[in-house]
């Protein structure tokens, strides 16, 4: 028996598990807001960092776990414990809640190093892979420990070196050993794109009792909420289907390698674009009619242009081009940092929205040629 077959699909418990995460990406869109400087930004993308690794990490767990069993269901609840507590230092981690933020993300890692060896789909490779790369995701989290203890440069030193080790751990002693249900797996990242952009909807209802609903702010809503939907259709119209067909398509290392390239670290800039994105959405709600912060500026249209650089580079690493539409939008995004500090915001989200709605409409009528034909 395996501990999942191929139709699998993701299990209430893995959203429930999700719910922290939320909670995580909520946390670092209301640190960045209230500390908007480039340090908190730069601090802001260190935190995702350690919070994505995590997720990814149970995505690659319950991909193989029978999460219906009891021991499983409670190492899951246990790790989804533990990383509420490092959610929920999340806006100290880098003062007096640092050391709290590395304890939970330890025991999350020693939880999930753990169910993976005893409960492993094809437990004697499985456990020789999770034994490999046990020891840089345990040795990132105890130099996160240490950055807690620290101050000034050493505890920057310290996050940026315990990020390098558990990313830099895949590609040392490779993913062999991993076996990967693609319909599972696709769905899973698929969620948590939806997820990061439901956090982008939340923050249009986060501007604060003092903000009167009139057409103005109404009409803000809207654009905003196109470009969200833009974004949501720009992923799930045609990229999603064609990386669950390249993942279908390979096998044995050669699909570990791809889901560990398209999934792990290629949807980094997706997801990190989106919570970004909804910095900036917060503040363009807020502040309509007037030019956007710097630093928010660069978070909403950065996230923007990381969103399409993400998809860009998942068609690249499946052996497609990276699309023009893709690359036009990265340069548009990119144009509108420097441009939403000098005009409205209500400008820079509507630029944004065209960009993000007019790539989904344009790739989606040789779409439809292509199925009508067939």
């Amino acid at each position: 028996h395996t501990a999942r077959g191929p139709e699998s699909r993701v299990s209430t418990l893995e959203l429930f598990f999700d719910l922290v995460f939320v909670f995580g990406f909520t946390q670092i869109t209301g640190a960045v807001t209230d500390d908007h400087t480039a340090a908190g930004l730069a601090q802001g993308v260190l935190v995702f960092a350690v919070l994505w690794w995590a997720w990814g990490a149970y995505a690659w767990l319950t991909n193989t776990v029978r999460t219906g069993e009891t021991w499983p269901r409670l190492v899951v609840l246990s790790s989804m414990a533990a990383m509420l507590v490092t959610a929920l230092a999340v806006p100290t981690a880098w003062d007096d809640g640092g050391v709290a933020f590395a304890l939970g993300y330890l025991v999350v890692m020693l939880l999930h190093t753990a169910l993976f060896v005893l409960a492993g789909e094809n437990p004697e490779t499985t456990r020789r892979a999770i034994l490999r790369l046990a020891p840089s995701n345990l040795v990132a989290a105890l130099v996160l420990v240490a950055a807690g203890l620290a101050d000034g440069t050493a505890q920057t030193v310290l996050w940026v070196a315990a990020i390098a080790v558990c990313y830099a751990g895949p590609y040392l002693t490779g993913v062999a050993g991993f076996t990967i249900h693609p319909g599972h797996f696709v769905e899973r990242h698929g969620l948590i794109v939806i997820i990061a952009l439901g956090e982008s909807v939340v923050a249009i209802g986060a501007v604060g009792d003092d903000i009167t609903v009139d057409w103005a702010l109404a009409g803000t809503a809207l654009v905003v909420m196109t470009l969200i939907a833009g974004l949501w259709w720009d992923y799930f119209t045609d990229d999603a289907d064609a990386s669950e067909r390249v993942l279908v398509a390979a096998e044995g290392h050669e699909r570990a390698r791809l889901a560990r390239d398209i999934y792990s670290y290629l949807h980094i800039p997706l997801v990190l674009g989106v919570v970004f994105a909804a910095v900036g959405i917060h503040e363009v709600l807020v502040h309509t009619d007037e030019p956007l912060d710097p630093v928010f500026a660069g978070a909403f249209a950065g996230g923007v242009a990381l969103f399409f650089a993400g998809l860009a580079a998942i068609r690249v690493r499946r052996g497609d081009g990276p699309g023009r539409l893709c690359v036009v939008a990265v340069a548009i995004a990119l144009a509108m940092i420097p441009l939403g500090r000098e005009i409205d915001a209500i400008v820079t989200v509507s630029v944004l929205a065209l960009v993000a709605l007019g790539v989904a409409l344009a790739r989606e009528g040789p779409r439809q040629v292509v199925e009508s034909g067939a």
